[in-house]
């Protein structure tokens, strides 16, 4: 079922107002839309929602969907201004754009790559998809930045998170490049790796900044 984008935003709004804030109603008007808006038919006819003398009631699908639009949403957030450290209203626009973007499947390889957040930029829940359980119950945290491997454990190059170009430079140098394979070779006093036949050594604070998703 392929919703249009105003009908995943009704129900992301929905979410919030009944399953976060306690409501148990969603007052269409105060969204800035009527019950004759083709958005409400939209909703209605998929069986999504029940409109009650002008209000607007989660059916169960419609729960479950509310639930899987604010997560993708907020997914976006995360990678908007945790990885491409887009933030401000900026953020928060390119994250409402690329949400949609964001169809089954999609949202699991993301929330892995962003090592399953419990919350949002803002501090609001992500709730939980199946492959965060999974991840609790396996202890496979998906990608964790290099400070958090151990010496001798491989993985591959996720991404790199600076915004700061000549940091970005000096590590690409490096061979630090997504996709390249990683051995940390050493983690105290400095963080010693390796990148194909060559070994370097940075601080602590940059190599923080290598995401790196690790072998088992």
């Amino acid at each position: 079922m392929k919703l249009s984008e105003k009908a995943e935003e009704v129900l992301e709004t929905m979410w919030i107002a009944i399953e976060e804030e306690g409501g148990a109603f969603f007052d269409p008007e105060q969204a800035g839309f009527s019950v004759d808006d083709p958005v409400c038919r939209e909703l209605t006819g998929h069986a999504l929602v029940e409109l009650r003398q002008g209000m607007l009631y989660f059916r169960p699908e419609g729960r479950e969907a509310g639930r899987i639009t604010i997560r993708r949403h907020r997914l976006a957030e995360r990678l908007m201004m945790d990885v491409f450290n887009i933030k401000g209203e900026e953020g928060d626009l390119k994250a409402c754009q690329f949400e949609h973007l964001l169809n089954e499947g999609v949202d699991t390889k993301l929330c892995t790559l962003l090592n399953h957040p419990a919350t949002c930029p803002h501090g609001k829940p992500i709730p939980p998809g199946d492959c965060c359980l999974q991840a609790r119950q396996t202890g496979d945290l998906g990608v964790v930045p290099l400070t958090e491997c151990k010496s001798g454990q491989e993985g591959e190059i996720a991404y790199i998170q600076t915004d700061d170009s000549k940091k970005m430079q000096k590590l690409m140098a490096m061979g630090v490049l997504p996709g390249n394979r990683i051995r940390l070779v050493q983690a105290f006093p400095s963080y010693i790796f390796r990148v194909g036949f060559s070994e370097f050594a940075i601080d602590t604070a940059l190599a923080r900044e290598i995401f790196v998703r690790k072998q088992m």
